[in-house]
């Protein structure tokens, strides 16, 4: 049994069906990156997943435990699963450490002596324990898209999403913010990301999940998905990439 299995999902806004029946599986200690064109439903899969989206079919199932539907706690869910934006939606009001601290003493799942130690210990692992004390406002994209990694790993979560997270960055901020992603790879935190970025999905995933209108249409390790991907759409892609100078 895999440790995440999306099985048959749809999800429509309005008459436009976003998810068409998604099958996925992530297995634990697995990076999965989801790649396609604008559209194809990346970000509306990662939010169902940590139900900030309802889906109207299918189901989630998390380490054998339904994740969807009705009577699912949504809050020991997003204990469990944390998920991180391509904008940071770091609180502009707190400071730092108030903004990685908050959802685990608010939640209950730390108190707030241990919060604030294990908020220091991640921020010194990202070279970030001296902006403990600063406003968002004070800090560079790429530091507040590392704040806001922190942030969800401040719950412990077992699965961690991640949406576009480099979209929103000067590209010279880029690498400072993949790195911990890689980081976090290499010590087996279980991820599923959905990312523009070509070649570090190419180094860093297990498996990559091509999606085109609302589907998963291919999926298998980097080096056939990038090397002989077998879809003609899937080559279209990918040849588009490589035309842009992005792979």
């Amino acid at each position: 049994m895999a440790f995440l299995e999306i099985e048959g999902i749809r999800k429509s806004y309005g008459a436009h069906e976003v998810l068409r029946g998604l099958e996925l599986t992530v297995d634990q200690h697995q990076v999965v990156t989801l790649i396609g064109a604008s559209g194809c439903g990346k970000s509306t899969l990662l939010r169902c997943v940590n139900a900030l989206e309802t889906i109207d079919a299918g189901r989630i199932v998390l380490d054998g435990d339904p994740v969807s539907g009705r009577g699912v706690d949504v809050d020991r869910l997003r204990r469990d699963v944390g998920i991180v934006f391509q904008h940071y939606n770091l609180f502009p009001h707190m400071d730092v450490l108030h903004n990685i601290t908050l959802a685990p003493t608010v939640l209950g799942v730390l108190g707030e002596e241990e919060a604030e130690e294990r908020a220091m210990e991640l921020l010194r692992r990202i070279g970030l324990a001296d902006k403990a004390k600063a406003l968002p406002d004070r800090l560079s994209g790429g530091q507040q898209q590392r704040v806001a990694i922190v942030r969800a790993l401040a719950m412990r979560p077992r699965l961690l999403l991640l949406d576009e997270i480099t979209s929103a960055l000067d590209p010279e901020l880029v690498a400072e913010v993949l790195n911990i992603v890689r980081d976090l790879a290499e010590d087996g935190m279980t991820m599923l990301l959905a990312t523009h970025e070509m070649g570090f999905a190419k180094e860093v995933a297990h498996q990559v999940c091509f999606l085109h209108q609302g589907t998963v249409l291919e999926q298998g390790p980097p080096e056939q998905i990038f090397g002989d991907p077998r879809e003609e759409r899937t080559k279209a892609f990918l040849r588009r990439i490589v035309e842009a100078g992005r792979l």
